[in-house]
């Protein structure tokens, strides 16, 4: 039996024209090794699944490739990573410091890659920080972090700081596409459309609900499977609820919440949804602002055809009582009266005005 390798993995960038979603990085990156300019300190910060640690061996492996003819040759043996959630202690540092003195055999350059370094205790900290800020000729070191506040300010001063950002709804949707079609995945535009979203810009974890959903939907992703699985609500609904707020009709919009909280869906999740769907109405109303819409050509349609029907101020008043019941939801003792009442305020707006 072959080995499953998982998508995260199997499709992980190794030239910088794979990473997706940080151009600006990644060029920066490359300009920096091609003219020689690149410092001897990086931290590499953001959030989880942006592609920190993939840009960092990236690097690691072009320094010293760079003024070399043969492709194959292996320098592997030169980047070192540490992770410093188990290597936190004042003793590791110092067993840091003492190996970056040896020269490397092969190659220009030692790369050492510290993946969650804001784990460092802060007597590690101080003693890395001499190495760090005078390191020898041959060594450069590439720091990770999600968490930049929880590293010491002596210690920011030292490195040069690259801020990536999180992956856009787009972006993710069109890697997903990229692989479901070298696999030979049947998959609904939609599908993919939910997964990114639900990734909320982490793109390893967009991969690892795609290929969830694809053991799942037995290799066919569909709008319908993959949102009940995934337990998200998807465009459809909210196009319906609205639809029945603009003709003012209360009990069925009473009896579609009910329906939705028979499936299991969570109540807080469809009223953050509902108004959600209410600011993307707003901005399908211009064309210039048709950009901060990260939906499907096809969706992207259906909230122009359904905006032209919304009046603005109707919006407007909706977004703000959305808003208000997702602020009111932690302390409300009957939760489901809120969203309810929330409900009715909204199909209630601009009721008798013609």
């Amino acid at each position: 039996m072959e080995t499953y390798i998982v998508s995260a993995l199997k499709y992980r960038p190794q030239t910088f024209q794979e990473v997706v979603g940080q151009k600006a990085i990644t060029q920066t990156l490359e300009n920096a090794i091609e003219k020689n300019q690149l410092a001897q300190a990086l931290l590499f910060c953001g959030p989880r699944g942006v592609g920190k640690t993939s840009c960092a061996r990236i690097l690691a492996k072009k320094i010293n490739s760079q003024d070399k003819n043969d492709s194959n040759e292996d320098f592997a043996f030169n980047i070192f990573e540490l992770d410093a959630a188990s290597n936190n202690s004042v003793d590791d540092i110092r067993g840091l410091n003492e190996q970056v003195r040896i020269p490397p055999q092969v190659g220009t350059h030692k790369i050492y890659i510290i993946d969650e370094v804001h784990m460092l205790s802060i007597g590690a900290f101080n003693a890395f920080l001499k190495t760090l800020e005078e390191p020898p000729k041959h060594v450069i070191f590439i720091l990770a972090t999600t968490e930049k506040q929880k590293i010491i300010p002596t210690i920011l001063s030292r490195c040069q700081t690259y801020d990536f950002k999180r992956i856009s709804v787009k972006d993710c949707k069109a890697h997903l596409q990229t692989i479901a079609k070298d696999q030979k995945i049947k998959f609904e535009e939609e599908a993919l459309d939910l997964i990114a979203q639900k990734a909320d810009g982490a793109l390893r974890d967009a991969l690892t609900i795609y290929d969830r959903m694809v053991s799942f939907t037995n290799r066919s992703l569909t709008v319908k499977s993959v949102s009940e699985n995934l337990n998200v609500l998807d465009h459809d609904t909210f196009f319906l609820v609205t639809e029945l707020v603009l003709n003012h009709n209360i009990p069925s919009i009473l009896l579609a919440f009910d329906q939705l909280l028979q499936k299991g869906f969570d109540e807080l999740q469809f009223i953050t949804g509902l108004g959600n769907h209410f600011r993307n109405l707003m901005v399908s109303k211009e064309n210039k602002t048709l950009h901060l819409l990260e939906v499907s050509a096809s969706s992207e349609e259906k909230f122009k055809e359904q905006s032209a029907n919304a009046p603005l101020p109707l919006l407007l008043n909706a977004i703000d009582l959305a808003s208000k019941c997702e602020l009111d939801y932690r302390n409300a003792k009957n939760k489901r009266l809120l969203i309810e009442l929330c409900l009715m305020q909204i199909a209630s707006l601009h009721f008798g005005e013609k």
